[in-house]
């Protein structure tokens, strides 16, 4: 892979990867005790530092290894019907989740009124059949699964980030702060992430009247000077993913360093989950106030959707 000159990077580094910051090791407070339950306890984790994509990978990186290798997403391929037994054998069809603006308002109770599994949606196409990626090359891709992220990092000699690694990253040194940049959401009237403003999930307050990612680098870098880690798509982590942190460890030496959690409760569907983080353009205070860098979330490993992607981070070069 190229690799450039980085400033940020450690002492002793001649050169970094090229795309990636350096983010220095430590000690901080993961989670959160004020907004969702799966954000709790509060409790201390140290991580070796490491270098992160400054923005989540791309459409046209992801084209390039598809090019490269040929590889199909899982969105791409036909569905096993022993896998989705109690599905509707029409629906068995490659395909994926797109996010579909309702006409006005509906009760927030029942996401299946704005989310519609699309045959044909795929990183290709994200919202199906007819749509195209024209002018959407600086975008993050979407509709990958968990392993076609791994896959993109194992050609890249990268690695997914476990979920404390990217919350340390994302925190940018604001220890404890609400945002990835302070405690104000829009400071000074100022949108620093693609979320969600107006009504969800009927009336975006966007220039089109509609939804959608926006090109990594739009709003501003964290403080490691990375970009879109809050908003504009969730992001996968490596870590299967639990309903709640592990309780603080009674002894400051007993503090885990470079946690990963290797084992985790599947979901209602039978199917392991892993843990996003970052939340997405979809993101609304009245539904899915999840744009910090303490919130997660569980996703199948065999999700796809129009609002996820993920960033590739490298331990040592």
């Amino acid at each position: 892979m190229d690799e450039t000159t980085t400033p940020a990077a450690p002492i002793g580094l001649r050169r970094a990867p090229k795309g990636m910051a350096w983010i220095p090791g430590g000690t901080f407070l993961m989670g959160s005790e004020d907004f969702y339950p799966e954000e709790r306890p509060v409790h201390p984790v140290a991580v070796d530092g490491f270098f992160l994509d400054v923005h989540p990978v791309t459409v046209a990186a992801f084209r390039r290894f598809v090019q490269d290798t040929g590889h199909l997403t899982l969105a791409e391929r036909p569905l096993d019907p022993a896998r989705y037994p109690d599905a509707d054998p029409a629906l068995l069809v490659p395909g994926s989740l797109v996010f579909r603006q309702t006409p006005g308002p509906v009760p927030l109770d029942d996401y299946r009124r704005w989310w519609e599994y699309v045959p044909g949606a795929n990183w290709r196409h994200p919202e199906g059949p007819g749509s195209t990626l024209d002018g959407r090359e600086l975008h993050p891709v979407t509709h990958v699964a968990h392993q076609d992220a791994l896959a993109y990092a194992a050609w890249a000699g990268k690695d997914l980030p476990t979920e404390a690694e990217w919350e340390y990253a994302a925190r940018g040194g604001l220890e404890g702060a609400t945002y990835a940049w302070g405690d104000d959401f829009t400071p000074r009237g100022r949108r620093m992430a693609n979320t969600w403003h107006g009504d969800f999930p009927w009336r975006p307050d966007t220039p089109t009247g509609r939804p959608g990612t926006t090109p990594v680098g739009r709003y501003p870098a964290g403080g490691h000077g990375l970009h879109d880690m809050t908003g504009n798509v969730w992001e996968w982590t490596a870590d299967h993913y639990t309903t709640r942190h592990p309780d603080a460890p009674a002894k400051p030496c007993c503090v885990p360093r470079n946690p990963r959690n290797q084992h985790g409760a599947p979901g209602p569907d039978g199917f392991a989950r892993r843990t996003i983080k970052g939340g997405s353009h979809l993101c609304a205070p009245s539904y899915c106030l999840r744009y910090r860098p303490a919130a997660r979330q569980g996703e199948s490993e065999d999700t796809s959707t129009c609002h996820l992607g993920f960033r590739c981070i490298r331990r040592r070069l």
